[in-house]
This record gives structure tokens, sequence and C-alpha cells, in this order.
């Protein structure tokens, strides 16, 4: 007896079919079939041969293409529904060409170029579960995409289909960050609904078209610096430059792109001088969040477009989040999800007071326990430990100590790519005096985000006596970011390096606008007192003196800051100390 063994592979299966094609067939088949000729050799085929994939078959509303890879599906779903949405932009809702998509991996059976078998029949059930413009996935392709394909994923738990014998576990995903419609998130995956933003191409305002390369690349930038930060989705830069030459309505490139906040601006040259306007928009109400010009000499073009872009990008990214915790601090706390939660507690953190600390750390905790995986909710955990050690909030230290090591190791080992993490990771370790590790993480930070990376660079090499170098990663911190939530801290500790690099004139403005924004910072009152007496000017550095004991709680006698004790050695704080005993300091 003889048999003949069946062909088997593993593949995914991308199953598409058209929404309402019989009725659009009848209402216009000539113009029906027009546009889906259309669709299938700009948008299509180009998108297959770009991911690797090959056309199966196709039928008059569907097409079904088999991938080597699940992350290649779903990236090309990703990429045409969003191409999708804006081939649909301004067409009446009734004439829109809508898609439908699932995608399966799974065991096939291969019969020349087609392929059979349940892998196939489960892709076909997804994309008739799914809405009009999303796509649905099953468990297999979940697993294999869900740390690769930073996206929204709703868990709509087991399904029963029409021949098949098994429920399917079933998960929605959206398009370009935005919300799966249909249905609540799965609190698992509740902060990849962070709010993504889109960066529009810059226009060029310049009488010389020449110039456009350079808004592009402004453009460009912006998208790689925003993305390096980790802080909210970017959209990418095909997706929006496809609005190149337009004047689109911000609430529709919103809804078609998913982003809660678009950034547009203008670029504009005359001679050797360059103008450049910037703008961040809440796309949801069409208001604008933010708002900046900048004007500059031309030495070197792109070294000044990569001035700009760092500014802007550095700039926005805490305005995104200012936006955000307005938004989330209306909302009832029992409906709050791990990003959401995150947000609260960072405008609560903010606060810098001990009431505050403790309860932004049992949010940050809440989000924690929503997402284990929640790189930035534990680094900000990490972040309220160290200020209970900085502010001197925390009634046992080694416990404190203990809980910011772990927690800022944890926050590193989750996302190597959150600058958060490493800041507080090299924050952590001049603790315990591990000035080279500290100035490594530090240094790590920097590149990712400029502003906050730097300013915990500087305070790594600060301690580590290395004060000088210290003083210009101060300077590019607040320089980039001059509405900072934490920038009278920033100009605190800006200040101590300056002082310590022996520029007490600096050092003396710097803790002057530090104290202008908090009368009642000890630090920068003791900062001030040494900067004076250096200088000779001993009735203002008494004076200063008297002030910090002033502001010092009267329960316990002034001591100095327990931040100062980080130092390498005594000689990297030399002029401090000094200045502090020149003062009148006894201690």
């Amino acid at each position: 007896m003889s048999f003949v063994r069946e062909r088997r592979r593993l593949a995914a299966i991308l199953a598409a079919d058209v929404v309402g094609y019989s009725r659009l067939m009848r209402e216009d088949e000539t113009g029906t079939l027009a546009q889906l000729r259309t669709l299938r050799k700009e948008l299509f085929e180009p998108k297959i041969d770009e991911y690797g994939g090959r056309i199966v078959k196709t039928t008059g509303d569907g097409i079904l293409i088999e991938f080597a890879s699940a992350v290649d599906a779903v990236q090309h779903a990703v990429d045409v529904q969003q191409a999708m949405g804006q081939r649909n932009s301004g067409v009446p809702k009734d004439r829109r060409i809508e898609l439908r998509l699932g995608i399966n991996l799974g065991d096939v059976i291969v019969d020349g170029d087609d392929l059979y078998g349940d892998g196939v029949n489960i892709a076909s059930r997804l994309e008739g579960l799914a809405e009009p413009g999303h796509t649905c996935i099953s468990s297999s392709v979940y697993e294999q995409v869900r740390h690769k394909v930073d996206l929204a994923y709703e868990d709509r738990g087991e399904q029963s289909v029409k021949n098949i014998a098994d429920p399917i576990h079933v998960y929605a995903i959206a398009s370009g960050g935005g919300e799966v419609a249909g249905g609540g998130m799965s609190t698992t995956n509740a902060l990849f609904r962070r709010p993504a933003v889109a960066v529009l191409p810059f226009e060029n305002l310049s009488s010389d078209p020449e110039q456009e390369y350079l808004a592009n690349g402004l453009t460009e930038d912006i998208i790689t610096a925003l993305s390096l930060m980790n802080s909210f989705p970017v959209i990418a830069r095909n997706s929006t430059f496809a609005y190149k030459g337009t004047s689109p309505d911000i609430r529709k490139v919103g809804e078609e792109l998913g982003a809660r906040y678009v950034i547009e601006g203008s670029f504009r040259r005359l001679g050797h001088r360059v103008r450049v306007t910037a703008q961040l928009i809440n796309a949801d109400t069409g208001h604008h969040v933010w708002a900046e010009r900048y004007d500059r000499d031309i030495d070197d073009i792109f070294a000044l477009q990569d001035e700009i872009s760092a500014q802007i990008a550095a700039t926005v990214a805490p305005e995104l989040e200012f936006a955000e915790q307005e938004r989330v601090r209306a909302k009832n706390p029992s409906s709050l999800d791990a990003w959401e939660l995150n947000q609260r507690g960072l405008a609560l953190f903010e606060e810098f007071t001990k009431d505050s600390n403790t309860a932004a750390r049992d949010l940050f905790s809440k989000a924690l326990a929503l997402e284990a995986t929640y790189a930035r909710a534990c680094a900000n955990l990490a972040f309220t430990h160290h200020v209970d050690l900085y502010l001197e909030f925390s009634e046992d230290r080694d416990r404190s100590l203990a809980d910011l090591l772990s927690t800022a190791r944890k926050a590193v080992a989750l996302d190597r790519s959150d600058a958060v993490a490493h800041m507080i990771s090299s924050l952590a370790a001049t603790w315990v005096k591990d000035f080279e590790f500290a100035i490594l993480e530090g240094r790590e930070a920097a590149k990712l985000a400029p502003s906050e990376g730097n300013i915990a660079l500087g305070t790594a090499l600060d301690c580590a006596g290395r004060s000088v170098e210290a003083v210009p990663c101060f300077e590019l911190g607040l320089r980039l970011n001059p509405r900072a939530p934490r920038r009278d801290i920033w100009l605190t500790m800006g200040a101590r390096a300056q002082l310590n690099a022996g520029n007490f004139e600096v050092a003396i403005g710097s803790a002057d606008m530090a104290l202008h924004g908090r009368p009642n910072m000890v630090e920068a009152r003791l900062i001030l007192a040494s900067a004076l007496a250096q200088l000779g000017r001993q009735s203002e550095a008494a004076a200063a003196l008297r002030k910090a004991r002033e502001s010092h709680s009267e329960s316990k006698e002034l001591t100095l800051p327990i931040g100062w004790t980080r130092y390498k050695d005594p000689e990297a704080c030399r002029f401090l100390m000094d200045g502090l005993r020149k003062a009148g300091w006894k201690g």
C-alpha cells in the first residue's frame, strides 16, 4: 500500500476582506473595480514585497497572503491600515474602501502554490471578527509580536467560530498607536495606550525652494529625537510625510494616524539668519498646548539643525507630560489604567513634599501591579526612593537606599532604551559611590534624553570630583528644557557644581534663580552663602546662612544636606565647605 505524504509548513497567514464589497459593486461597479486595482498595484503589492510576503490567492473582495514571520505580517497590516486611513480622508463614509484583516500563525498544507488547513481557516475567521479598518490576530501571533511591535493590543478572550473545533483566543490591534475600536483595553497591555505624537513636515517659508531639504531634515531629526526619549510613541516618518504640501485639519490627522498630539511648524532662511517656529496641538480638541520661535545665526547649518531639533524635542516631551497629567487629573481614579496611574503619580511627584512623594509611590506601585513590565513606572518608583533620601524624608535610610538600588536595577533591566531608567540608575550609583558606573549610566541617559540625561550625568561627574566637566552638562540640560518641572532643583545642583568648579559668580546666579522658584530650599541657601563668602561678601553670606536656618524645619537642627555625603572625597567640594565656614557655619 502506498500513500502520498502531505507537505506542511509553518506560516503566518494574513486574510483581507473589503468591507461592504457587494454594496459598493452594486452602486458603482466600474469605479469600485478601478479603485481595487489601484490599491493592489500601489499599496498591497509593494507592501507585500517590502515584507517578504506572497499572494496565495485572491477573490473579488479578498486576498490571502503568506509571510515567513508573524512580525512581518503584523507590520504589513499596520502599514496597509494606516495607508487606507489616509486614502479615505475626505471620502464620504459610504464610498470608502475599508479593510478587515485577520492574521494567524499556524501549520498549513501546501498544494502547489495554494495553502489549506486550519492555519488558513483561522486567519479567515479572524478577519471576520475585525471591525472595519482594524485587524484581529490569534494568540500564536500575539506571543510573537507583543514585545516587538509597539501597538495597542486588546485581549478579546476566546471566541468560537464556524468550522473550527476549539475556541480561538483573539486579540485586536490598532494601527499607529491608536486605541482599538470596540471594547476596553486589557490591563496587561494598558501601557500601550500611551498617546502617540505625530510630527508633520515643517513648512519651508523661504523664497528658495532648495531650502526644502533643511525643513525636511529638521522634521526627521525631531522625530528621531522624540523616538529616542521613549516617552510617547512617535508616528513614523512615512506616515506623517504623506501630509506634506497640504494644510490638513489637525483633528483629522489625529484620527487618521491614531495620534493625540500633533507637532507642526515652519522653517525660514533669510541670508545668514534662520527662524524656526513649532507648535504642539492637542488633536482631540484642536487647542494649542505649546508654541515657540527660534531665531539663530547660521554658522554650521547641520549643527544648527541638531541644536534646534534637540531643543524642540526636549521641550515638547515635558509639555506632553503636563498635558496628559491635566487630562488624567479629571478622570475617576477607579478607571485609571497603568499609563494614567503613572501620569497622575508624576503630577504628585513634582510637588516634592513628603506626603506627595508617598502618594506618588503608591500610584507608581499600582501601575506596576497592572503592568509588571512597565519600565517607566518602575523608574519613577525608584525616583521616589531617591527623593526620600535626597530631601531627607526617609525614616529608614538603609531601607530607602536598598529599595532605590533594587528598583533602579529592575527599571533598566525592563527596558534598556528608557532614558529615565538610566537616569535613576546613575543617581542610585552615586549613593554607593560607584562613580564609574554612575557616569556610564549618565552618558547613556544623556544620549536618549539630552536635557534630563545631562543633569544626571552632571551630578555623577560633580560627585566624582570632576566638577569642571559637570558644569557644561548642567548648562546644556537647563538650556534644552527651560520649563522643566524640576528646574529649581536642577539649578541648585548646577549651582553646587559651579561652586565646586570655582565659578562663584555663576553659582550665585544659579542659586538665586532656584530660590526665586522655591524660596524655602535650604540647599540653595547654603550654596548661596558659601559662594558669597568666597567672594568676600561676608554680610550677604551671613544673611543667606541665617535664612537657611529660618527655612529649615524647627523640629531638628540644621545639618548639611545628606546628598553632599555622596562626594568621592572632601577635596571634591573644598570650595563649598570652605565657603560655608567663612560664612559662619559651625558644623
